[in-house]
């Protein structure tokens, strides 16, 4: 596995997954870049329904950012599209962001409660987000009561492209991190282009970055106006995300008890405790940095496991299972064997019938081999016993 400090959800992968509602559930219907109309969507309908769509029609082009959007999705903050895409590279919309940054916090229940009552909004454009994106008007609501716009916002803009640091800054927000970016706002920052970043923005850039939300570019640039695209801001959610309580039951971390069976696996825990977990039939799983099978799945490989209405629907196979060595017992009778400049046993050769044709064998001895038997025996035609770990002799019992 790749060397990396796991949060405390980490999955990578090279898929992401589309939780409820039987569509891809992340935002707007059509805000503006998709001419066909069928972008990312929310449903209200069947919400105890679930279908998982694991495999996206342009995952490679996902590349760097498939840890992060999969993470992201398996907690339903961040999905895809209804033809079956992710469109990692296309440029994400402020209304997008708001929506994902209030599930992060774990609000979706009460954002989607509140978009079906009838929620007051003080924006300018409020009525053009009930008439566009009805859906979307409990997800403002909240933003707005958990302080995710300035106080100088008099308009939600939803279709405007979001910028880096326009989502740097609401992710800040997000983690109720305000006083600390107003106390950091005579910070300097060391960056060519800093002097784009507006005054008031510099200690919620400062708090970005000693967090590790966002970073410079190589060339010592911010670029805070530059447009953000999908694969960027699943990033940024999933920095974040490692920085927000826990409030999300569904993640798992233990180790297997045995390889899955029957649709179901056993996870040993910390503690010791075991909780048995219903496989869901779309799992995906991850292991040895690259997607697996089910069957592909050791006992005592230490895994990740993310549910969703109580069935696993990630699993991330952090540390692999310690290799078993694979024994056999092999007889036959003794050809010959050689020694080596300690005078130790290097290599023993045996004769066994293979297809009714008698063959020899050549084995590598171990240097720490136990012998048992009559040592004087040891001699070409008597037969003898060999225990051998991955092709190396441990044990040679002369009979």
């Amino acid at each position: 596995m790749k060397t990396t400090n796991w949060k405390k959800f980490a999955i990578s992968s090279l898929a992401v997954m589309t939780l409820m509602s039987g569509a891809s559930t992340a935002f707007a219907k059509d805000h503006g870049h998709d001419d066909k109309g069928k972008g990312d969507k929310d449903d209200n309908k069947g919400k105890n329904e679930v279908t998982i769509n694991i495999n996206f029609s342009d995952e490679e082009d996902m590349k760097w950012a498939t840890e992060y959007i999969v993470r992201l999705a398996s907690k339903g903050v961040f999905t895809g599209y209804e033809d079956g895409s992710f469109k990692p590279a296309q440029k994400i919309s402020r209304i997008e962001t708001i929506v994902a940054a209030v599930r992060l916090m774990g609000l979706r229940e009460q954002a989607e409660s509140a978009a079906e009552m009838s929620t007051e909004l003080n924006f300018k454009d409020a009525d053009q987000l009930k008439k566009k994106y009805p859906w979307a008007v409990g997800y403002v609501a909240v933003a707005l009561e958990n302080d995710l716009f300035s106080e100088t916002e008099d308009s939600i803009q939803p279709e405007k492209p979001a910028t880096r640091l326009w989502s740097a800054t609401i992710l800040v927000k997000a983690l109720k991190l305000d006083e600390e970016a107003k106390a950091k706002a005579n910070t300097k920052l060391n960056f060519k282009d800093a002097k784009q970043i507006p005054a008031g923005s510099v200690g919620y850039v400062a708090v970005a970055l000693d967090k590790g939300i966002v970073t410079g570019y190589n060339d010592n640039t911010f670029r805070p106006n530059q447009q953000v695209t999908r694969a960027e801001l699943a990033a940024l959610l999933d920095r974040t995300d490692s920085q927000l309580p826990d409030n999300d039951a569904q993640a798992i971390t233990g180790s297997l008890k045995a390889a899955a069976a029957n649709g179901a696996i056993t996870v040993v825990k910390a503690d010791k405790t075991e909780v048995a977990l219903t496989l869901d039939p779309n799992v995906f799983i991850f292991r040895d940095n690259k997607k697996a099978t089910v069957a592909d799945l050791k006992a005592g490989d230490e895994v990740l496991v993310r549910t969703f209405q109580n069935k696993v629907i990630f699993i991330e196979v952090t540390k692999l299972a310690a290799v078993q060595p694979t024994t056999t017992i092999e007889s036959g009778t003794l050809n010959s064997y050689s020694l080596n400049a300690q005078g130790k046993i290097a290599t023993v050769s045996i004769m066994k019938l293979v297809n009714g044709v008698a063959q020899a064998t050549i084995y590598n001895v171990d240097a720490n081999v136990v012998i048992t038997g009559d040592f004087a025996k040891l001699v070409a035609g008597n037969p003898v016993d060999l225990t051998v770990e991955n092709n190396v002799v441990k044990l040679i019992v002369i009979k």
